[in-house]
């Protein structure tokens, strides 16, 4: 039975009359990080916006408080768990019992299921963003032979593509999609710029932990999960701690690897580490951050590196898809190969030992024209000219 969550029902009668639309993603997590903006963006244009996701990892109340209608969908991401049979059976009669003028759909498993369950039970258009497919060049073959095969699939199921980045835009191209047809490239979720502007604001996570001002702080803001790889980024600072003892690396996030992760710090002694979950002032972090880093075995175009240059920091980033489309290595920062340990450690160490190296690439990350276009303001444009096109009479009437 489908779940609906939000505080304050609406009577029937409304419902049937209002205009709505539906983000349907694997967990509330993803939604409250990356798509309330364009929910609001929805809602300012008169649409009644609900949601679909599980709520295990939390922050469904985040979505909750801007004002959507929160359906519980118990999605599992990996795509052979026996939950997502419960979630197709409750996505199905959610979708049964309302009419959606428009769905976006998000993350792999959800996305898949929530694109078939749309064309089958009669809804409007669905768009589908891609933040990073899963099968990408040196992927695993197994990637390739479940999430490609399930992308041409449900190609004939998807109305809109979205995508951000180079390779992703060419994978989408050989599936059949057309740019400016039904194949759309936008520069990420946005980033509130002056959010992340560089500051002279009181040193507040250094009073916190107990830091001083010669201190270098590297942070990594990344979910706790086997693909941000943060086992690979305690290996490299394992073994360049006994260089760099001003050195301390904060984790910020939450995630299935915390309790793995925090095991591996105690039992290998590694020094100056520390878990700071979930925060929700990670703008005034990255502020009073040195140097930023990301490890990740895929991305789409991570947020993170963006908040990073935007806030006038160096960034350390594996040489992946995504991360090699913002960081000019050399210039903005450093690009180091999966699975290098000692390159990891190498371009920390430089960086912490050089602070004119620090400040130069700062500098020229902050300086970089293309930053502009990864301004939230930017994208809300991008993403509305998209949502209108579908939400347009003539396109329905194509359609009809």
């Amino acid at each position: 039975m489908v779940r609906r969550t939000q505080k304050g029902e609406r009577d029937n009668a409304h419902r049937q009359n209002t205009r709505k639309v539906l983000f349907i993603a694997s967990v509330y997590t993803h939604l409250a990080a990356f798509h309330i903006p364009f929910m609001r963006l929805l809602q300012e244009r008169g649409y009644e916006v609900h949601a679909a996701a599980s709520s295990a990892d939390g922050r469904k109340e985040e979505v909750e408080a801007a004002g959507v209608t929160c359906w519980e969908i118990p999605f599992a991401r990996s795509p052979y768990s026996p939950a997502n049979l419960q979630a197709f059976r409750w996505l199905r009669a959610l979708l049964k019992g309302h009419h959606f003028e428009l769905i976006h759909v998000h993350t792999p498993v959800a996305a898949f299921l929530g694109r078939y369950l749309a064309k089958a039970t009669g809804q409007g258009p669905v768009l589908y963003t891609a933040h990073g497919f899963h099968f990408y060049r040196g992927a695993p073959l197994k990637n390739w032979l479940i999430y490609f095969t399930a992308e041409r699939i449900a190609a004939r199921w998807t109305d809109g593509l979205i995508v951000m980045n180079d390779e992703d835009f060419e994978s989408a191209r050989r599936l059949g999609f057309q740019p400016e047809k039904n194949l759309f490239y936008v520069h990420g979720v946005g980033v509130e710029l002056s959010r992340y502007s560089p500051s002279t604001s009181a040193n507040s996570i250094r009073a916190e932990l107990g830091l001083g001002r010669d201190d270098v702080m590297v942070t990594c803001v990344a979910e706790l999960n086997p693909n941000k790889n943060h086992a690979f980024l305690l290996d490299a600072w394992q073994r360049l701690s006994p260089r760099c003892g001003n050195a301390h690396l904060l984790l910020v996030g939450t995630g299935e690897k915390a309790a793995e992760l925090r095991w591996k710090v105690e039992q290998e002694q590694i020094p100056r580490v520390h878990f700071l979950g979930h925060r929700k002032d990670v703008p005034q972090i990255l502020q009073e951050t040195d140097i930023v880093t990301l490890v990740s075995k895929r991305e789409g175009l991570p947020k993170c590196i963006m908040e990073a240059m935007a806030t006038g920091k160096p960034v350390v980033a594996t040489n992946v898809r995504g991360s090699r489309d913002l960081v000019e290595h050399g210039k903005t920062g450093l690009l180091v190969d999966l699975g290098d340990v000692k390159g990891l450690a190498t371009a920390l160490e430089n960086l912490i030992t050089s602070p004119d190296l620090r400040a130069d690439m700062g500098r020229a990350g902050l300086g970089w024209k293309k930053i502009k276009n990864y301004a939230l303001e930017r994208v809300l444009e991008e993403m509305s000219a998209i949502y209108m096109h579908f939400l347009s009479k003539d396109f329905r009437a194509r359609c009809d």
